[in-house]
C-alpha cells in the first residue's frame, strides 16, 4: 500500500519555524478552482490515513487538491528532540507554517481526533486559514474512558517482527470497536500506521509522544470556546457509533450550539472512523460540495444517521 500511496502523491518537505522538517503529501488536481482540503491526522497517526479519501477527492468528478500533513514526530516528519514540544499549540503553529510555505488559504479541513483539536485551535488563531471543517470523531468534550485507553498504549506497543504480525496486532487491538473490518483491511492499515525500514515495520511515531500524553493526563477540560470559533464555517461531525472518545450527547450539543453543523454516524466503527468506505467518503464529498456552494448543511442528510 505504501508504494501506491507514494506513487500518487507529490512530497513536500517544509521547515517549521524551529527548523524541524515536516513531511506533507500533495494529491494534486490540475486546474481545480475548488478550495483545497487540508488533512490533519490523529495523535499517533499520519498522512497515509487519508489516502483513500484523498484519491477520491482529487480524482473525482469535481477534483480538488488535497494536502495531508505528518505532524512532528509522526510518519515521515522529523522527531522533536524535546518531547515537551508535542503539544497542540506547537502542532497548530506547524500547520500554519506549512500553509504559508505552500500558499494554502481558505482550505477545507478534515481533522481526525488530535487533528480535529488542531482545527478548532486554528480557527481561533488564524480564522482566514479555514473553510469548511470535518471533525472526525472529536469534539469539545473528550470521554475519559477513551483517553485512558489511548494513554495505556501510546509509546508502549511492541514493534511487530513482520507485516503479518503488524496486521494481527492492529486487528487484535481494534476489533472490539471495529467488529466487521476484514483482516485484509488491517493489513492495509498496518502499512499506513507503521513506517517501513529494510522491508519490515518501523515505528510510525516517536515513542516520546507517550511522555507528552502522560504529562497531560486524562483530565482534559471541555473546550467549547474553541469549537464555537468555528461558528462562521460549515461543520460536519463524523462519529463512530462505537466511539469511546466522542459521545452522542456531545455531538447533539455541538449541533445545538453551531448554526451550520451536520452530523454523520458511521455504523460498526469506533475511534476513529477509518474514512475508507464508500458511504463515508461520499458523505464527506457531498458535504464539501454543499460548503463550496455556500449552502446550509445543518440537518441535511449526507447518507448517514444525521442528528
Amino acid at each position: 500500500m505504501t508504494a501506491t500511496i507514494d506513487a500518487a502523491t507529490l512530497p513536500h518537505w517544509i521547515s517549521a519555524r524551529d527548523g524541524l522538517k515536516l513531511f506533507v503529501r500533495c494529491y494534486g488536481a490540475t486546474g481545480s478552482k475548488l478550495p483545497p482540503l487540508l488533512c490533519l491526522a490523529g495523535l499517533t497517526r499520519n498522512s497515509r490515513d487519508f489516502h483513500d479519501l484523498a484519491m477520491a477527492l482529487s480524482r473525482g468528478p469535481e477534483p480538488r487538491t488535497v494536502y495531508a500533513i505528518d505532524s512532528r514526530g509522526r510518519g515521515l516528519s522529523e522527531h522533536d528532540r524535546d518531547w515537551r514540544n508535542y503539544t497542540v499549540v506547537t502542532e497548530a503553529q506547524d500547520v500554519i507554517d506549512v500553509s504559508i510555505a505552500l500558499g494554502i488559504h481558505g482550505a477545507s479541513v478534515i481533522g481526525t481526533s488530535r487533528g480535529g483539536i488542531l482545527s478548532m485551535v486554528l480557527a481561533a488563531a488564524m480564522p482566514g486559514l479555514l473553510g469548511a471543517v470535518v471533525l472526525n470523531d472529536i469534539g469539545p468534550v473528550i470521554e475519559r474512558d477513551g483517553l485512558a485507553r489511548i494513554a495505556g498504549y501510546v509509546g508502549r506497543m511492541p514493534l511487530p517482527a513482520n507485516w503479518p504480525d503488524a496486521a494481527r496486532q492492529i486487528g487484535d487491538m481494534s476489533r472490539g470497536h471495529f467488529p466487521h473490518v476484514p483482516m485484509t483491511q488491517w493489513e492495509e492499515a498496518a502499512r499506513a500506521w507503521f513506517n517501513e525500514k529494510d522491508g519490515r515495520p518501523a515505528p510510525g511515531y516517536d515513542p516520546s509522544i507517550g511522555r507528552a500524553v502522560a504529562a497531560t493526563g486524562t483530565k482534559i477540560p471541555p473546550f467549547w470556546p474553541q469549537f464555537e470559533g468555528l461558528g462562521g464555517v460549515p461543520v460536519l461531525v463524523v462519529r463512530g457509533a462505537n466511539s469511546d472518545i466522542l459521545s452522542a450527547d456531545t455531538v447533539a450539543e455541538m449541533a445545538r450550539r453551531h448554526p451550520n453543523c451536520a452530523a454523520l454516524t458511521v455504523a460498526a466503527q469506533g475511534h476513529a472512523p477509518l474514512l475508507k468506505d464508500a458511504a463515508t467518503i461520499g458523505a464527506i464529498t457531498r458535504f464539501l460540495s454543499a460548503a463550496d456552494a455556500r449552502e446550509t448543511v445543518a440537518g441535511r442528510d449526507f447518507n448517514g444517521r444525521v442528528h
